[in-house]
């Protein structure tokens, strides 16, 4: 027997029981991802009802050991559940929410440029987002500004944000 190693796989046993390990390690923390997910972003997902009703039940267990027992069995139901719909939806969702930050920076930057450096950064936000209304952005930056100086609370810094946030991102107009 010289080509016999009693060490090497045999390439009909399949994965490894490691590996066995560790895709039900991922299966369970894509269970409590689940488990997480706002009740909307949930129903949209194709779940099979056991695993839909499993997920339910998890959320309202409050004790750690029944927790811990209900994520594995949410993992055991995902082992016989296509994932890779819930895989890119999820994968979508956190997308869309990076997306979101990034925009929210960009507009914040905005603002506290504005802030900053009054009219000169008006006219470059202006010449970056023609459609602003500069009467009203120039109001609240002047508005802000007061509060800043005066301590006050930063209602019209959040308004100008406000003002930002829905002109910025809002969709382009149609002629």
């Amino acid at each position: 027997m010289a080509g016999f190693d009693a060490d090497a796989p045999d390439p009909d046993e399949g994965p490894s029981r490691s590996q066995r390990k560790r895709d039900a390690a991922e299966l369970t923390r894509l269970g409590a991802e689940l488990v997480a997910l706002p009740p909307a972003e949930l129903d949209a997902l194709p779940l099979p009802e056991r695993l839909r009703d499993a997920i339910e039940l998890a959320r309202r267990i409050t004790a750690h050991g029944g927790a811990a027992r209900q994520r594995q069995y949410i993992g055991k139901l995902l082992r016989q559940t296509d994932t890779e719909p819930l895989r890119a939806a999820l994968a979508r969702r956190a997308t869309e929410r990076r997306l979101a930050a990034r925009e929210f920076h960009r507009i914040e930057a905005w603002r506290d440029r504005l802030l900053a450096e009054g009219a000169p950064a008006l006219d470059a936000l202006l010449a970056a987002a023609p459609s602003l209304d500069r009467a009203r952005i120039a109001r609240l930056l002047d508005a802000a500004r007061r509060e800043a100086a005066g301590n006050g609370p930063p209602h019209a810094a959040r308004e100008l944000m406000r003002c930002l946030r829905a002109a910025m991102t809002a969709p382009p107009q149609e002629p």
